[in-house]
């Protein structure tokens, strides 16, 4: 009798385990799942392509314009140039010290204006991909039918927007200081800084792995036209020709040459912005290169 009993519990427990199958698919037991390489995480979806890119940028520029006190910092940065140019015109305007006063607030004006179109995306980039590493959120964007190429050039448009608009605003200021209007072959000239300055921060912040960390280094990559701005002030190297076609120090260069109304050759002009649009396009590549890394992606 009681055989018969263990007999069919058991055979009610075989049954119940062939009717109601386990997590698997196939009745088997469900096994963890497999780490999925960064290069594997396409969503196999059509893409708009460019589409993809200005929707990246729009939101990524709706959301730095939210963060009012970034936005505050950039402009203060970038006002910065006017105010200190015009506290030192009023010095330098009192009796006896006439002499070479304009040149040297051109020199000036030129220095700062090349440093703001570095500080004016500065806030945005810092948060770009170091912000997204740091709250583990840059995997969760790459699941959606975008690749990393469109990923990175959405954020760098929008960087090149804050950049542009921080450069903006300072060459304004100057020219109500100054009252002289820059020509369009200055506009020109200046016109592919942003898009180095964007390009530089964006791989910046692909190599750091939190916001702070970006911060300390886009604070110190401020330094480069900086330096490199007052060394073309003051050291006696910088008025040979060749200088003209390098970048950052070309625009500056060219900036100081319009702005005391000597007539401007469009050879260096044009070479100059081209040699900083393939720098930009380099300084790209080495970031969509950086975001190919498995422990970008992960946050490892």
């Amino acid at each position: 009798m009681l055989r018969t009993l263990l007999r069919r519990v058991f055979s009610r427990r075989r049954n119940a385990s062939t009717t109601h199958p386990g997590p698997g698919s196939d009745g088997q037991p469900e096994t963890a799942p497999k780490r999925v390489s960064a290069r594997q995480t396409r969503v196999s979806a059509p893409r708009g392509g460019l589409s993809q890119v200005l929707t990246i940028a729009g939101k990524e520029l709706t959301d730095s314009w939210r963060d009012r006190r970034g936005v505050f910092s950039a402009a203060m940065y970038s006002l910065m140039g006017p105010v200190v140019v015009s506290l030192v015109s009023l010095a330098i305007r009192e009796p006896g010290k006439q002499g070479g006063s304009e040149a040297v607030l051109i020199a000036m004006m030129s220095v700062f204006t090349m440093v703001s179109a570095f500080v004016g995306g500065m806030n945005v980039a810092s948060d770009s991909i170091a912000g997204e590493r740091e709250r583990r959120s840059l995997l969760p964007l790459l699941m959606h039918p975008v690749t990393r190429l469109e990923l990175l050039l959405g954020k760098w448009l929008a960087v090149t927007a804050f950049s542009s608009a921080g450069l903006t605003v300072n060459v304004l200021g100057f020219a109500l200081l100054l009252k002289r209007a820059p020509s369009w072959h200055i506009a020109l000239c200046l016109l592919s800084l942003p898009l180095l300055a964007a390009a530089l921060e964006v791989w910046v912040s692909t190599v750091c792995r939190a916001v702070k960390e970006a911060n300390t280094y886009l604070s110190m990559l401020v330094f480069l036209p900086m330096g490199l701005g007052m060394f073309m002030v003051f050291s006696p190297v910088a008025g040979q020709a060749w200088w003209n076609f390098l970048p950052v120090a070309g625009q500056q260069l060219q900036l100081e040459a319009g702005m005391r109304g000597a007539e401007l050759d469009l050879l260096p002009i044009v070479s100059v912005t081209l040699a900083t649009a393939v720098l930009a396009a380099a300084a790209l590549w080495a970031a969509a290169d950086r975001l190919e890394q498995d422990d970008v992606v992960y946050g490892d």
